[in-house]
């Protein structure tokens, strides 16, 4: 984002500053994680979508967590640890200032907005003791559920895979913080981590796991452990979040086509009996409405499965909870359909 060449070629397709930003070889600029994931899918036969029902919708699930669902312990333990994080932080993000005279006053700017944006989605000082809590219950589970499988799903990563490797890299497994806290109660955790950025499987550990995911549509235990873990702030915030935009809808009518605003009203809801203030963002809930058409695809049995399944994880209002208007992406863009 530093280079010139960004400004100039990349930035008047991809409409918003903002990583991860793929340019193919034709030129096309595709922003925004999903959509580059939907990219390769779609052009290589979506090898990595399992193809069975319930290991499907969570694989859609996982995805939304990733995006959108770990952003709290993400910022946490990034902007509010700065005795283990400053230098790295400062070294990374330089990257993405352009050299000038002003580079340093520029680059303390954007670390500045950076930090607000973690305040307005719920991190302040009043509730770091709760999000570190959930946090290291999630980790502890999902540690757990990687000592039987190399990925979420077996011995091959699925979308869901893609979408939570977002945060647990980037953030939780780079940082300095987030990342040595993970390699010390989550050894597991760390070594996805690892494996999801190798180009081979990388699962030698496993011995004879193959490379397929698990057989009749299994969904093991420890991987219902994670999601109700999840489940706790996941569920009440989307309810939250879902309540505020459709307020701002309401009042406001936003044409077909119209660009969606990143953050918009303010959503409360209550964890563990504390209560959050975090921004409701539309983006949340277009990746919410990948996991209910793919729910609306299956048969009937199917469907009663699913939901026994999400019911026992403790995100089955998942299915119901909708904005007034879809969400959509648009010239790398995020609209109202």
């Amino acid at each position: 984002m530093g280079h010139p060449s960004f400004k100039r070629d990349v930035l008047p397709k991809a409409g918003l500053s903002t990583i991860p930003v793929l340019v193919t070889p034709d030129g096309q600029v595709i922003r925004d994680g999903a959509a580059i994931v939907e990219h390769f899918e779609a052009a290589t036969g979506r090898p990595f979508r399992p193809t069975t029902a319930k290991q499907r919708i969570l694989s859609a699930v996982f995805d939304l967590i990733g995006t959108d669902g770990l952003f709290r312990p993400a910022m946490h333990y990034r902007w509010n640890f700065p005795d283990e994080n400053e230098a790295y932080l400062h070294s990374h993000f330089s990257d993405l200032v352009a050299a000038s005279e002003k580079r340093e006053e520029k680059l303390q700017s954007v670390l500045a907005m950076l930090r607000t944006r973690t305040e307005m989605r719920g991190v302040v000082p009043e509730r770091f003791e709760l999000i570190e809590t959930l946090y290291v219950e999630f980790l502890n589970a999902l540690n757990r559920h990687f000592e039987r499988v190399p990925y979420l799903f077996g011995g091959r990563p699925s979308i869901g895979d893609f979408g939570l490797i977002i945060p647990l890299y980037a953030h939780l497994g780079r940082d300095p913080a987030p990342a040595q806290l993970m390699k010390q109660i989550a050894v597991r955790v760390h070594r996805w981590v690892e494996r999801m950025n190798r180009a081979d499987q990388d699962a030698g550990e496993f011995f004879e796991i193959g490379d397929n995911y698990l057989e009749n549509d299994e969904i093991p235990a420890t991987l219902i452990d994670v999601l109700r873990v999840l489940a706790e702030d996941l569920v009440p915030e989307t309810k939250a979040a879902a309540a505020a935009i459709n307020q701002w809808l309401a009042e406001n009518s936003p044409a077909s086509g119209e660009p969606s605003d990143r953050f918009i009203n303010k959503a409360v809801f209550n964890v563990r009996g504390e209560e959050f203030q975090a921004v409701a963002q539309p983006y949340r809930f277009y990746m919410l409405q990948k996991v209910q058409t793919l729910f609306a695809g299956l048969n009937a049995e199917e469907q009663a499965d699913v939901v026994t399944l999400l019911a026992a994880c403790g995100i089955q209002e998942l299915l119901d909870i909708r904005l007034d208007r879809r969400a959509g992406l648009a010239d790398n863009l995020e609209i109202w359909l």
